[in-house]
């Protein structure tokens, strides 16, 4: 009799613990468009961009989807999207020419607010500190990084001067949108890729212990953990990448750190493949993905583990509120069901 009670707990314990877990939800799939820009404004709000033209947008919480083409950029990819509340956003399209529009009326329509015809230009991500101030980053431009910034929400942009400088065979992955973060109101940090892989910010400039040495390796997305003080870095950061034309492999394919940057360490189990974008859900519990699935830590970078073998360019938290959520090829968007308390 005690060894059947004990069995029975052993198998509810286990029951419990695995409907836990977290899984995936797909709420939109089937239309034609890569998606790599990925915003969650809120935990209703959500926006996503990709080739195509193609711009989705939900208001309640990804049940419906309203997708668009903006008009004059049906061959444009949008790799990166910003959006401030359900009818303001910014979209970014990579080259050549390289683009930044802004909608204030929930993407009807869209004013090019940024036009660059620069040979060789080609922007790879986007990120805002608050409503106002904001970054675009591209690949390098007579030997140094382009950066452009907004003071104004997006409506008008000024081209950068004395910006780090590029190694030989360095540039960013348009991937994610997410090799550019701010840790401060004024700070930001960039994780580059290629032949050389670094982390750079506006006054260093670091080598990341990460798979490098051809163009298709090193740092693919990079989330520094939110601890609620905008004046002062985050301890906690996490960097992933690793060669995606090898997907499957997991050399060399996340570093995380719990001192600002000081030290870096390797998980004892990494994820499982090349991953194009990480975030932080809580001070422990971290999601990354990348084309061969989905992994999620709950020791804050030290062992992964894989939740879905669906592939996904991008994964984004709410900026306000819970809601996860992913975005990939062929229109794919899923939301993240997770435990509220971990």
């Amino acid at each position: 009799m005690k060894n059947t009670l004990l069995l029975t707990l052993c198998l509810l314990l286990f029951v419990t613990s695995r409907s836990q877990d977290p899984r995936l939800l797909v709420l939109s799939t089937g239309n034609p468009s890569s998606l790599r820009g990925l915003c969650v404004v809120n935990d209703n709000v959500v926006w996503a961009s990709g080739s195509h033209g193609m711009i989705g947008r939900s208001t309640n919480a990804g049940k419906n989807w309203k997708w668009t083409v903006v008009k004059g950029f049906e061959k444009t990819e949008f790799r990166d999207i910003e959006a401030f509340d359900a009818n303001v956003a910014i979209i970014m399209a990579v080259g050549e020419p390289a683009y930044i529009l802004k909608t204030i009326d929930g993407g009807e329509s869209w004013k090019v607010v940024y036009q660059n015809d620069t040979k060789g230009m080609f922007l790879d991500a986007m990120d805002f500190s608050n409503n106002q101030d904001g970054l675009v980053i591209g690949d390098p431009l007579n030997g140094h990084f382009f950066m452009a910034r907004t003071s104004n929400s997006g409506n008008t942009w000024e081209e950068m001067t004395g910006t780090p400088i590029a190694d030989s065979g360095e540039a960013f992955f348009a991937a994610s949108g997410s090799n550019l973060r701010f840790f401060t109101n004024e700070d930001y940090l960039l994780v580059s890729g290629g032949l050389q892989s670094n982390l750079v910010s506006a006054t260093t400039k670091k080598p990341l212990q990460l798979l490098k040495g051809m163009e298709s390796t090193g740092a693919n997305s990079i989330d520094v953990f939110d601890n609620g003080d905008p004046d002062k870095p985050g301890k906690r950061m996490i960097i992933v990448g690793g060669d995606f034309s090898k997907p499957d492999s997991t050399k060399g394919n996340c570093i995380y750190t719990t001192n600002a940057g000081k030290t870096w360490k390797k998980p004892t189990i990494p994820p499982t493949g090349y991953r194009s974008s990480v975030e932080y859900l809580s001070n422990k519990i971290v999601l990354a993905c990348g084309i061969n699935g989905v992994d999620i830590s709950e020791d804050a970078g030290k062992t992964w583990r894989r939740i879905s073998p669906e592939g996904f360019n991008t994964c984004r938290i709410a900026k306000i509120g819970r809601a996860v959520y992913l975005a990939g090829n062929k229109g794919k968007i899923a939301r993240l069901e997770w435990p509220a308390e971990r």
